[in-house]
């Protein structure tokens, strides 16, 4: 009889608990995004536009190359700032794991950076905006955001429970039972997920909502004039050797990127940024002239509509052109194998999703996607990775008539990046192909897949195939849930 009382009692909790998940497990996956989220702007003007990227590969005989432009640029935009400087940056710590040499310091180099210029011109109004995982969600303290803070610098971390949920039913659990007992740092007993040192359990139950503010964006006035660069490379140490590409421009375009940023403050409790701090953007060129270029400011879902607008347009005379970190969402692979049956020529460049901080990774889930994107005829190749990652996230589309369109910034093309989950920005440039920026975006991706200048970029698809159905299985079902990292 015990027993029987035993087991009614354990279904009648089971029951009571998820009666109690359940409402929020819904509510929290679709509810409002705070105002200025999934934004995009009009094609808007733009001047001083380039290219950026940072590239590491192996030369002929093996060695480990990196040049790097990405963060010279920031570093000189900071260095410019009278008025106003904002950088939101995900990964801004000094965490390597157990990844490969050499490392730039990047993180101490942003820190000191921010700090001289305010220390420089005292009435500039510097913010950097940034994710918890840089205090492992509360559970250490970090010391680059306490100098930043000590120098006059405004930190905002974000709040990412104004999110929605991806990973639904851990989060439901999450808000109900761990998350009231808040965080600390200090007193830990398990070891950090990203590094040495030990954290709260409870950082590891937040870490497990797989939520994100994982946009990288710098917004900085110039000469009376703002600017402002776009890009997939973090400011982190054990990110330094990655590849990335990044975007710099000036011009009208520039104003709808810092009121993105805006909004995140707003919802993050950040100060406004005050009109007196805004310097006026001059005019752009006139849209109609020869070599002229448009911007368009595209945060979280405005991603993949931009995306699947782009490859859904390109014809039968046009080329494609995907390098990409992360490849999982669904609509956008659709969009893709459409445009190989309708004749687009296409090249697509994936992340091998081997290398992590010096773990070792599954190959989830670009493995998976390519084989269905070859299988449709789509040619593909490798990046080449030596513990560092491919980390780059661009789309180009090429046309017969000589314009082309170019998405690049934070965004992985994944359910969590693209579909109104984490905070992400990209532009997107339109124009001709023989504008600079397009040109250099163009000769960047014709660079790594020809392997050209005695440089090792990329190999061949089947060096990394993968034709397990059970790895395509759990691919399928980790992006449809949100249970997974990417």
């Amino acid at each position: 009889m015990t027993d029987v009382r035993i087991r009614v009692l354990g279904q009648f909790a089971l029951l009571i608990t998820m009666t109690a998940v359940a409402p929020g497990c819904c509510y929290h996956a679709v509810k409002p995004l705070p105002a200025g989220l999934s934004y995009r702007s009009e094609l808007l003007p733009a001047t001083e536009v380039r290219f950026l990227c940072d590239q590491t590969c192996l030369d002929d005989s093996g060695v480990r190359v990196i040049d790097q432009q990405i963060f010279d640029e920031v570093f000189a935009m900071i260095a410019q700032a009278e008025r106003l400087v904002v950088v939101d940056m995900f990964l801004f710590n000094e965490f390597l794991g157990a990844g490969p040499a050499p490392h730039r310091r990047l993180c101490e180099e942003l820190t000191a950076a921010l700090v001289a210029r305010k220390r420089a011109v005292p009435g500039l109004h510097a913010v950097l905006i940034t994710d918890p995982v840089n205090t492992v969600y509360g559970g250490m303290e970090s010391s680059h955001l306490k100098r930043l803070q000590e120098a006059g610098v405004e930190v905002v971390v974000t709040r990412l429970d104004r999110l929605r949920d991806s990973n639904t039913t851990w989060s439901s659990m999450w808000r109900l039972f761990f998350k009231p007992w808040g965080n600390r740092s200090g007193g830990g007993w398990v070891a950090n997920p990203f590094d040495g040192g030990e954290v709260t359990l409870r950082s590891w139950l937040a870490l497990l909502n797989f939520k994100a503010n994982h946009r990288k964006v710098v917004v900085a006035d110039a000469g009376g004039e703002l600017r402002a660069l776009v890009t997939s490379a973090n400011p982190h140490d054990g990110s330094s050797a990655h590849s990335n590409v990044g975007l710099v421009f000036s011009g009208p375009a520039v104003r709808p990127a810092l009121e993105t940023e805006q909004a995140v403050l707003a919802f993050s409790g950040g100060r406004t940024i005050a009109s007196n701090d805004v310097p006026m953007t001059v005019a752009g060129p006139n849209p109609s002239s020869a070599g002229s270029l448009r911007v368009q400011i595209v945060t979280e879902e405005a991603i993949a509509d931009a995306a699947e607008a782009m490859i859904g347009a390109a014809g039968e005379s046009d080329a494609l052109d995907l390098v990409m970190f992360y490849l999982a969402d669904r609509p956008i692979i659709d969009a893709l194998t459409a445009a190989a049956r309708r004749g687009v020529t296409m090249r697509v460049v994936l992340d091998p999703n081997k290398d992590a901080f010096g773990r070792e990774k599954s190959g989830m889930p670009n493995r998976q996607v390519a084989r269905e994107l070859v299988a449709a005829g789509v040619p593909l190749r490798w990046a080449v990775t030596r513990g560092e990652q491919m980390h780059a996230k661009m789309l180009l589309v090429k046309r017969a008539d000589g314009t082309a369109d170019l998405l690049l910034g934070s965004a992985n093309f994944t359910r969590r990046n693209v579909r109104d989950y984490n905070l992400e920005t990209d532009v997107r440039v339109a124009g001709r192909v023989s504008a600079p920026a397009l040109a250099d975006a163009a000769a960047h991706v014709e660079r790594i897949w020809t392997n050209s200048g005695g440089r090792v970029f990329t190999a061949d698809y089947g060096v990394f195939r993968d034709d397990s159905l059970w790895r395509v299985f759990r691919y399928r079902f980790q992006e449809a849930t949100g249970i997974c990292t990417w």
